[in-house]
């Protein structure tokens, strides 16, 4: 049965990594895949010495109580990650509704390519930390469609957004879904996080900004602005949202220290608050007017598709970690590579292929966290902050930048604007690959 297992999987997981060309969501296929291979588990009544012995003493009935509650055990920590998300995408949701990024966008004013992509690129990275590489795409690609006529010099820009986003979303632990299922996990803390991977991520985008300010030349061409008429929040509203919702999503860590509570609990307190703050400052207004505005009409905006995804491949991963497969293949890994920096750096460029979400999730299930244990070199590694969780936020959160396909901004960018997979390969992907590479060997020889 375990055979059978992974082969499901791995069918799954090749459906997934094929979406656009079998035009099949890969929300669809994770699903299946997750309660497929949890049905043939529980068919087979379960694997491992533990419920071997248990079966062998027990009522039949016992066996599947045991496996029910493993079950429950994967969906609880589970749970607290979609929450967490769904909060995230609902205030995301909320202060675009009221235009808040206005706030930022309207103060770029420049049309110099190379001082507009700088530009660009560090604001998509350090939005990216506050919000999550994904949104940060699609607001900074919305961005340049307003600021740039040209389509090739668009796709350029595009190019930089999407690392930089990704970047961005590495060294924050609500910047990147992978980050945050790291931290929400216990394997890194927020502040570790940020000072031990801000530096190599930020390397991972200065050095293809630095590369293409050599490549782009003279000044861009604006858009003809086209007036419409349509209901907008008022001044005052949109840099309210702005700050609260902003504001909330960067409480979180804090609220987590103080509290002890999961990260989920804090991102909740946060969107009641904003949720309240807009039913307030809207609530004079006529139904057909608050309509907009409304935290029912972001709820119903929220990519619901990406949150069935995670459920589904974390699902699936939970059935692997508890059939001892990737127990197995972490002492592959480890006999193999021979050290943690060389199995990052290779999880890093299959996140180019493959998405980050299972390769990490993976990775929880392969390598437990372990308690310091003096003279063992390799086990304080992997302690709470050891240095193989930090390198694989920063490797799973870039490596995904070298393909367009390789991570969820990259898809949106692609899709939004059209870029083709070729000519990102060709233009984008090798600038990419550089600052991937130069911000490993800052991580690996700074000893970060």
């Amino acid at each position: 049965m375990e055979i059978a297992i992974l082969v499901v999987f791995v069918i799954g997981y090749i459906c997934i990594a094929t979406e656009h060309a079998i035009k099949i969501d890969k929300a669809a296929t994770a699903l299946l895949t997750g309660t497929l291979c949890w049905t043939l588990y529980f068919i087979g009544g379960g694997s491992g010495h533990e419920i071997a012995a248990h079966a062998a003493e027990t009522a039949h009935a016992d066996v599947y109580s045991v496996l029910n509650g493993k079950l429950m055990h994967h969906v609880q920590e589970i749970a607290g990650i979609l929450l967490f998300l769904m909060g995230a995408m609902t205030i995301v949701e909320l202060i675009d509704a009221h235009e808040g990024f206005k706030v930022i966008t309207d103060r770029i004013a420049s049309r110099n390519r190379v001082k507009l992509m700088w530009i660009i690129g560090l604001l998509s990275f350090f939005l990216s930390a506050a919000l999550d590489n994904l949104t940060t795409a699609i607001v900074m690609i919305s961005l340049a469609r307003k600021l740039i006529d040209d389509q090739q010099t668009r796709w350029m820009f595009g190019g930089v957004i999407i690392i930089a986003a990704n970047a961005g979303g590495a060294w924050s632990p609500i910047g990147d879904v992978t980050t945050t299922m790291l931290w929400i996990g216990g394997q890194i803390t927020a502040g570790s996080i940020v000072t031990n991977v801000f530096l190599p991520s930020l390397i991972s985008i200065i050095v293809p900004l630095t590369v293409l300010s050599f490549v782009m030349k003279g000044e861009v061409k604006r858009p003809e602005y086209k007036e419409h008429i349509e209901q907008q929040a008022s001044k005052r509203d949109r840099q309210l949202v702005f700050t609260l919702g902003i504001g909330g999503l960067l409480m979180v860590p804090i609220f987590k220290t103080v509290t002890h509570l999961p990260p989920f609990m804090g991102m909740m307190f946060s969107l009641g608050l904003l949720w309240m703050v807009t039913e307030l400052i809207h609530s004079r207004k006529i139904m057909e007017e608050r309509s907009k505005f409304s935290p029912l009409q972001a709820l119903r905006k929220i990519d619901m598709p990406s949150v069935l995804f995670f459920l589904g491949i974390l699902l699936a991963v939970g059935v692997l970690n508890e059939t001892g497969q990737l127990v197995q293949l972490s002492s592959f890994l480890k006999d193999s590579l021979g050290n943690v920096y060389g199995i990052n750096i290779a999880i890093g460029l299959l996140s180019a292929i493959i998405d980050n979400v299972p390769l990490v999730a993976a990775s929880m299930g392969m390598y437990e966290v372990s308690p310091a244990i003096a003279g063992d070199a390799w086990l304080d590694l992997f302690v709470q902050d050891g240095a193989f969780w930090h390198f694989l936020a920063y490797t799973a959160g870039t490596g995904g930048s070298i393909l367009i396909i390789g991570s969820a901004a990259g898809v949106a960018v692609m899709g939004i604007e059209k870029i083709t997979f070729t000519w990102y390969l060709r233009k984008i992907a090798p600038w990419a690959l550089l600052g991937y590479l130069a911000g490993c060997a800052v991580y690996v020889f700074a000893g970060l």
